[in-house]
């Protein structure tokens, strides 16, 4: 693989190294910043910033680790990030009462909620489940369209 000089340049410029301290991460987000002020970048600056932005990441990633949230804390956490109220999701749920009743935990998403809502805010349905599995299989008897869904059902 062969880098242009002003790859090697950038490289020199401020020499790209694993993230492990906060004066290490105030120093290239001082490098990240210069770079994105300059506007259009050549292909050496863009694969450059991609290298700082993988070393920020990994050093956040590690720093404070992103919890697991699913579900209706998911979907509370959606809705507060898209400035959504419950009537919003009535589309989704049929009634402002189902809303109601998901998001304080009386009541918990079908695999038609979870469905719908994947379309809505386009993401993967995955991620209405647990990384864990930790929820209890639920009654065969129920109708799959009305079970409450666990990660059990995938797995």
């Amino acid at each position: 693989m062969t880098h242009s000089s002003d790859y090697i340049e950038l490289l020199k410029a401020f020499p790209p190294r694993p993230i492990t301290s906060e004066e290490q991460l105030m120093a290239t987000q001082e490098a990240i910043n210069s770079l994105l002020d300059k506007g259009a970048l050549t292909p050496d600056e863009r694969d450059y910033l991609n290298l700082l932005g993988t070393l920020v990441y990994e050093y956040e990633r590690a720093l404070e680790p992103i919890p697991d949230i699913y579900g209706a804390e998911l979907l509370k956490a959606l809705m507060a990030e898209f400035n959504l109220r419950q009537k919003d999701l009535v589309p989704i749920f049929k009634t402002e009462s189902i809303v109601s009743a998901v998001l304080s935990g009386k009541r918990q998403l079908t695999t038609s909620h979870i469905q719908k809502l994947a379309e809505f805010f386009h993401v993967s349905p995955a991620v209405f489940f647990p990384l864990q599995p930790g929820q209890e299989a639920v009654s065969s008897q129920q109708p799959l369209e009305e079970k409450p869904v666990t990660s059990e059902m995938f797995g």
